[in-house]
């Protein structure tokens, strides 16, 4: 078998037995096998040969995933080894197999006090032997250790590595970068509209978002949106939101939020209706004063005959 990209070797050697009713074997001493992401696994195996039998009568061997004849070396899978002998249609694979899980490396804050985070490198997986910590700042190396002491609010980012391993770093944990606000609709408001701020940050963990109106302790509103419904000129002002994480937090810049000053929508309505009313009468006081003018002219030229 040929193994995977990587240094982490994991050895498998032969305790579970997979008897053909030929009497051939396949030895495996795990079924089940953990390794962290892009490191490299070894998976073997023992065959026993049956009586009157000897190891020349096999003339192909291989690993196999999903019954395929290759070895898929990255993935997370279930590996089962075959053996094809010099006679003809005889095939002995040992089944069930050993289930590979790939897992990565991820860093855990942990809050020390106010002032400072305390950051590990973890692995789900129990790696064979020990290996130590190898700790990056913005992709540069800086400490080999268990462990790493960052200050809270840092926006830098820290990620780890097992030394002695080819696998692949964790990714880079940081606090939120400045968050962004952005409004809709973003036209200016008339009184009963409704309007939704939307924040966002870069960050690692996701941050959480809380709303603030400037001067205020008190939160408005916490989530990504916020959204005021039936707006009215109490609602004018600046707005900002905290974005937090594990790492630290962040404000956004403030964003005013005003209202035109000028009338509700259903006022407006009201008061269009009002103008076209009175415009509508005095168009119909103006036809009946005209023709009342026309009659009136009339009755003068009959009197005139």
């Amino acid at each position: 078998m040929s193994p995977s990209a990587g240094g982490l070797v994991v050895f498998l050697l032969s305790v579970q037995v997979i008897q053909s009713q030929d009497g051939w074997r396949v030895n495996y001493r795990q079924t089940d096998v953990c390794a962290a992401k892009g490191s490299e696994v070894y998976i073997t195996c023992d065959i026993t040969h049956p009586p009157g039998r000897d190891p020349s009568d096999i003339k192909d061997r291989c690993w196999f995933t999903k019954e395929k004849d290759d070895l898929r070396e990255s993935d997370s899978a279930e590996y089962k080894f075959t053996l094809m002998t010099n006679k003809p249609g005889e095939k002995y694979t040992g089944s069930p197999g050993v289930t590979l899980s790939v897992k990565g490396l991820q860093v855990q804050v942990g809050r020390l006090n106010s002032t400072w985070l305390e950051l590990t490198c973890h692995s789900s997986c129990v790696l064979p032997g020990r290996h130590l910590n190898v700790w990056y700042k913005n992709e540069e190396s800086i400490k080999r250790g268990s462990s790493l002491l960052v200050s809270y609010g840092s926006t830098d980012r820290y990620s780890c590595y097992l030394r002695g391993t080819t696998g692949q770093r964790s990714p880079a944990v940081y606090g939120p970068q400045r968050p962004s606000v952005s409004v809709s609709p973003s036209a200016e408001m008339l009184e009963g509209d409704s309007v939704t701020l939307t924040c966002s940050a870069d960050a690692n963990p996701a941050a959480n978002y809380t709303w603030y109106k400037e001067h205020e302790d008190s939160p408005r509103a916490s989530g990504q949106n916020f959204t005021i419904t039936d707006f009215t000129a109490e609602h004018s002002g600046n707005y900002y939101c905290e974005a937090q994480n594990e790492m630290g937090c962040s404000n956004s810049t403030l964003i005013l939020i005003n209202s035109s000053g000028g009338c509700t929508r259903s006022t407006t309505t009201t008061v269009f209706a009002s103008i076209s009313a009175v415009f509508l009468l005095i168009i119909i006081l103006a036809v009946l004063y005209i023709r009342m003018i026309k009659q009136r002219d009339q009755r003068i030229t009959f009197r005139s005959h």
